[in-house]
């Protein structure tokens, strides 16, 4: 690997790690938001439903941006955007600020989100073998870090922009000094030299970043599989951020101090998971770890349903955490093999169902709780993860089925079947 891709993995790394500990900064002080600006609770979950329909806008938009602008350009400058609106959220003194800040953050990060991908698929497809995973593992271990500063944040009384104040003011000019040494697609490819997709020594090819290259467009019923697999693994995830707690605290009987426990162990096996599944990835394939880890995590909410008291439910959200982290990362890389030649296209439209999955999840299972029962509750999402079972092949080499638009075979995948990366 050449000095330019190293540099390109580690300043992209940095940005997935800036923008999970700004997620987690957000999403865990909530309550503090709402009682800083005195939302009532009918009004909090149109604010909440509002910041992923807009990132959902926002990787509409980048979609078509990133056919005149670099990806390596949006990502640059929405990341500050990102922070800075993170920083207004906690400042601002009214209603209308902070439906302002919400609505900007919203947008942005819906791409941040999909250019981050994007540089990841392609630089991925450089370097010859699977790394997709690391990327996501570190935007887990910010999400950790946020979620930790969140918690000082909360224990110490502090105002919500004395918390994120400093948390801006390292993350930004970092972002805007590593953003420098971003790959984007043709770079990458320039630099990439030679490479299997499994470390082999097989032609990589050229590295086909946008969807103005001249190459076929993207299928929508040959991306719907990793669509539907995009949403039900967020539908999975959002039940775990949303409901693992009251799960736990009433329908298990735990303490409120035990309740929180789940949430944070569901982060850090999330964090290990992704942390090794490179390996998995460049050994077994990708297909082959995508169902194992749907039926991981399948196992897992079947453990939550049937849990007789809290320790156990514990040990189902983790199973949950160690499955469903392989899906999102290999669903990104599965769209830039299937369509080479358009990934960006491909990856800003299945990054919109990244927001879809989380915006039924959690009304989902609070309805079917209600309606019916929360351990019944939990069986939904484990239908619906095992459904990726079905859609495993999609995660797999698919060359020139549909019309030329998809990878050609390569050498290191002779022989072994249709699981190589």
């Amino acid at each position: 690997m050449t000095e330019v891709l190293r540099r390109g993995r580690a300043s992209l790394a940095f940005s997935f790690f800036a923008q999970g500990a700004a997620f987690a900064l957000l999403v865990t002080r909530i309550p503090a938001i709402q009682n800083r600006y005195d939302v009532s609770d009918g009004l909090l979950p149109v604010f909440l439903a509002a910041v992923p329909v807009l990132a959902g806008v926002g990787s509409v938009t980048t979609e078509q941006l990133v056919k005149r602008i670099p990806p390596s350009v949006l990502l640059r400058w929405s990341q500050p955007v990102v922070l800075l609106a993170l920083l207004g959220v906690g400042a601002g003194r009214g209603m209308a600020q902070l439906g302002a800040a919400l609505a900007v953050f919203g947008l942005a990060v819906g791409a941040l989100d999909a250019s981050m991908n994007m540089l990841g698929v392609s630089l991925q497809r450089a370097y010859g073998r699977s790394i997709m995973l690391s990327f996501h593992a570190v935007y887990s271990l910010g999400g950790i870090v946020g979620a930790s500063l969140a918690w000082a944040g909360a224990h110490w009384h502090l105002a919500l922009w004395v918390s994120y104040l400093p948390v801006v003011a390292v993350l930004l000019p970092a972002a805007l000094v590593g953003s420098r040494w971003y790959v984007d697609g043709g770079s990458a490819a320039d630099g990439a030299g030679t490479g299997g997709v499994d470390g082999g020594s097989a032609d990589a090819g050229p590295v086909d970043g946008g969807a103005g290259s001249g190459a076929p467009g993207v299928v929508f019923k040959v991306l719907l599989p990793l669509c539907l697999v995009m949403t039900f693994a967020y539908i999975g995830d959002s039940t775990v951020s949303n409901w693992s707690a009251k799960y736990l605290q009433d329908v298990l009987g735990s303490s409120e101090q035990l309740a929180t426990v789940p949430y944070n162990v569901y982060m850090v096996t999330t964090l290990a998971g992704r942390a090794i599944g490179d390996f998995g990835v460049r050994r077994f394939g990708a297909a082959a770890v995508v169902r194992l880890g749907a039926l991981v995590a399948a196992a897992g909410f079947a453990v939550v349903a049937f849990a007789p008291g809290a320790w156990v439910g514990m040990l189902g959200f983790t199973l949950v955490g160690l499955g469903l982290c392989v899906l999102v990362p290999q669903t990104f890389a599965a769209a830039g093999r299937l369509f080479p030649g358009a990934s960006d296209a491909a990856i800003a439209r299945l990054n919109i169902f990244n927001y879809v999955g989380f915006l039924i999840g959690s009304p989902l299972v609070g309805a079917l709780g209600d309606a019916w029962s929360y351990r019944g509750a939990m069986v939904v999402p484990m239908v619906l993860v095992l459904v990726t079972l079905v859609y495993a092949r999609s995660f797999a080499a698919q060359p020139d089925r549909y019309g030329g638009g998809h990878e050609r075979p390569r050498t290191a995948d002779v022989g072994r079947g249709s699981n190589g990366l």
